[in-house]
C-alpha cells in the first residue's frame, strides 16, 4: 500500500494512493498514520479493513494538499556520510561505524510545502535520502531480525544548513533541525511494494538541473545494519524515521560550492517512492 496524508498543514486526514493513482480517504479507520498505527500491524489492518469498505471511502481531489504521510513520529534518526563519495565531497573520512545525528521532528512538512530558509541563513544544502519508517518496537535488534521492523519506506529531502551544522560550536542538528528541513513523502510505500530497498535509483535536480545522481547499493551501511546499530543506543519506536544517508552532489561539494536561495525549486525521487518536489523562499 501507498500511505498518504492530506488535508491542511498539522490537521491532516490519513488517506491510500491506489495503483491506479487515485486516492481515497481512509479516515473512517481507526486511527492516523502514528504511533499506535504502525506497533498494532496498522498496514494490515488497514489492508483488512479496505477489503471490505474500499467502495464506501471518499475520492480525494488532485488539487488538495498532501502532507507528511506520516503522523508526527517521536524521532528522526538521521545516519551521517553513508556514502562513500559523500563523505569525499564534505572532505570528512569514511566512517568505520554509522555516525548518527536527530533531526527535530518539528521540521517535518509535506512532499510539495515550500522549504523556507531559516533568518541569517548563507549556506542551506540539499540531500535526497531514503527513509525507512519503523513498524515495530525495536531494541538490541540482531541484523538478522532487523527487516522484521521495517513498515516501509519513504523520500526525504534532509535539508541541511552546512553553516549552523558544521561551522557553529555543537552537535550536527542545529543545522538539520530548521522548520521545513524535513519534507517527507509523497507517499509511505509499504515494505511489500519494495522489493529490494537496497537497489534503488535515487536523484535530485535543482532548477532543472540534475544535481544527486546515484543507487542505493552504494549504502555504506545497509538497512539491517543500521537498525540493529542504532536500537544499541536507542529503543526505535514505531513510526520513528531512519534517513539512510545522501550521495554525491550536494552543494557543499561543488567547487564553488552552491546553496539554496529564494525562488530555486527542488524535483526528487526515489524508485516506487515517488516524486517530490518544493520550492524555496526566504
Amino acid at each position: 500500500m501507498k500511505l498518504i496524508r492530506f488535508g491542511n498543514f498539522e490537521n491532516e486526514k490519513p488517506a491510500v494512493q491506489l495503483d491506479n493513482g487515485q486516492r481515497i480517504d481512509v479516515s473512517a479507520f481507526d486511527s492516523d498514520y502514528d504511533e499506535k498505527f504502525f506497533g498494532t500491524e496498522g498496514p494490515k489492518r488497514l489492508k483488512d479493513w479496505l477489503s471490505h469498505h474500499q467502495d464506501e471511502c471518499p475520492l480525494i481531489n488532485d488539487n488538495i494538499r498532501l502532507g507528511s504521510p506520516i503522523c508526527r513520529p517521536s524521532k528522526i534518526v538521521c545516519v551521517g556520510l553513508n556514502y562513500t563519495k559523500h563523505a569525499q565531497e564534505s572532505g570528512m573520512e569514511v566512517p568505520n561505524e554509522p555516525v548518527l545525528f536527530f533531526k527535530a521532528s518539528s521540521a517535518i512538512v509535506g512532499p510539495y510545502d515550500e522549504v523556507i530558509l531559516p533568518k541569517n541563513s548563507k549556506k542551506s544544502d540539499w540531500e535526497v535520502e531514503l527513509a525507512v519508517v519503523i513498524g515495530a518496537k525495536a531494541s538490541y535488534v540482531s541484523e538478522k531480525n532487523a527487516m522484521n521492523h521495517v513498515a516501509g519506506y519513504v523520500l526525504h529531502n534532509d535539508i541541511s544548513e552546512r553553516e549552523y551544522q558544521l561551522e557553529r560550536e555543537g552537535q550536527w542538528v542545529k543545522g538539520k533541525s530548521c522548520d521545513t528541513f524535513a519534507p517527507l513523502g509523497p507517499f509511505v510505500a509499504t515494505s511489500d511494494e519494495i522489493e529490494n530497498p537496497h537497489n534503488l535509483h535515487l536523484w535530485l535536480k535543482l532548477n532543472g538541473k540534475t544535481m544527486q545522481d546515484s543507487n542505493t547499493s552504494d549504502l555504506i551501511f545497509g538497512i539491517p545494519k543500521l537498525i540493529s546499530y542504532i536500537s544499541e543506543f536507542m529503543t526505535l519506536l514505531p513510526g520513528d524515521v531512519i534517513s539512510t544517508g545522501t550521495p554525491f552532489g550536494v552543494g557543499l561539494g561543488l567547487d564553488p560550492q552552491l546553496y539554496l536561495k529564494g525562488g530555486d525549486e527542488m524535483e526528487l525521487g526515489i524508485d516506487g517512492l515517488g516524486v517530490a518536489r518544493q520550492k524555496v523562499r526566504t
